[in-house]
């Protein structure tokens, strides 16, 4: 699915509604093709697209690019009915988890030449490449990306001593300990933020779910997985985040915006939200990527974000292909990135967003990205979602590998189709 982290990163840095709205070039010769885009709503600006528009079409004289604006809402149905021949678009964005299902399908064309031939794929950030290869092929090219990272207030920090973020999760822990008095809360973490929590578990060497023998099986209830729910409980006691909501009840950035939380976990643009519910606030904020277990590596994080499939009945697929190449090459990747704070989808591609301070941090952390698995059936887990009671039972003393077990199957059972 798409990115819920996207869903605030991508609304926060856009200010342009592009709804529905094509952009057509004039009338061309009898061997001139039109190229339909089907993009999401937000996540690139009007700006971006008339100049990629320009460009591409003054480079490609016989090519007219057509952008379809969609909603996230209600996209599933529509994609699926596109691919099965009904108005079929030559290119159209999806979220980076969402290409599985797609594929299963059989309906999207097969990418991995062109992607290891003209892309750089052995390149590309893991966490947004790897959900779109199935079985070893490449169906859905990474477009941009987005990351939680720790946005915090520098006043509290200053006031509690700390001279500089904390680099290994030890010193976060010490940190937010410091940071947790006086009236202040060390941090902000709701009960059921189980983005941050696959992070974690992420870090100690375990999953979500595992492939044995071709089927999917919850693993929360491994070792590894039971270690990163300890240390979410753990960071999480250093403030006084609602152990049975997630994030968005109450909204954390309204929570920070008060002036008295020292720290949250989110997307960089969440920043512009507590400033203009706090603009004294403005200046005062700080960011840095979700620590990990020692100073070499920033914290296992989830990334988010967009990739380009183009279906097997387009029309005009071939020449969507080239347009995908040039959208994911080099050039335009770095555009897009500093214009929509991205991360762009390959790590050498960061210094074109030196000097963002926020999508800086989030491009560190993006390099020990990570997707949830790989399932075709992955959504209905999320649609039930039985990782959030979970934490929250934990959270109130339950017995964690008991509550783990009970999720674990809850969530195999899911991924069976049941």
């Amino acid at each position: 699915m798409k990115n819920r982290v996207l869903v605030g990163a991508v609304t926060l840095v856009s200010t342009v509604a592009l709804g529905g709205c094509g952009y057509l070039s004039g009338l061309g010769g009898p061997d001139d093709r039109t190229v339909t885009i089907w993009l999401m709503k937000d996540s690139v600006s009007a700006d971006f697209l008339d100049r990629f528009k320009k460009s591409y079409e003054e480079e490609h004289p016989s090519i007219q690019l057509e952008f379809k604006i969609q909603s996230w809402s209600g996209i599933g149905p529509k994609v699926s009915a596109a691919l099965k021949g009904d108005d079929t678009p030559d290119v159209i964005e999806v979220g980076n988890t969402q290409v599985a299902q797609y594929a299963e399908s059989g309906a999207l064309r097969d990418l991995t030449l062109e992607s290891m031939r003209d892309l750089g794929s052995e390149e590309w950030l893991p966490g947004l490449a790897d959900p779109g290869s199935i079985d070893g092929s490449q169906f859905g090219i990474p477009w941009y990306a987005a990351n939680r990272v720790v946005i915090y207030n520098k006043d509290l920090f200053e006031q509690a001593g700390i001279k500089s973020p904390p680099k290994t999760r030890n010193e976060w822990i010490e940190d937010s300990r410091l940071l947790n008095r006086n009236g202040n809360q060390g941090i902000y973490l709701a009960g059921q933020n189980w983005y941050v929590l696959a992070g974690f578990i992420w870090d100690e060497g375990g999953d979500l779910a595992d492939e044995k023998g071709g089927q999917w099986e919850g693993a929360l209830d491994t070792p590894a997985a039971i270690r990163g729910m300890d240390f979410y409980k753990e960071i999480q006691s250093f403030g006084d985040g609602p152990k049975d909501a997630d994030e968005e009840h109450p909204p954390q950035t309204d929570v920070f915006a008060k002036g008295d939380v020292a720290q949250i976990i989110s997307v960089p643009g969440s920043a512009q939200l507590i400033e203009q519910k706090n603009p004294e606030l403005k200046g005062k904020l700080g960011y840095f990527p979700i620590p990990g277990k020692t100073a070499k590596n920033p914290g296992s994080v989830f990334i988010g974000g967009s990739d380009l499939i183009v279906p097997e009945k387009a029309d005009n697929g071939s020449a969507g292909l080239e347009v995908i190449k040039a959208l994911a090459g080099a050039t335009w990747q770095a555009d897009l990135a500093r214009t929509m704070s991205y991360v762009p989808n390959k790590a050498n591609l960061a210094h074109a967003i030196e000097g963002q301070e926020g999508t800086a941090a989030m491009a560190k952390g993006a390099r020990r990205g990570r997707a949830t698995p790989n399932s075709p059936q992955w959504a209905a887990v999320e649609a039930e979602n039985p990782i959030k009671p979970y934490m929250s039972a934990v959270l109130r003393g339950g017995d964690p590998l008991a509550e783990a077990k009970s999720a674990s199957e809850r969530i195999t059972a899911r991924l069976a189709g049941s």
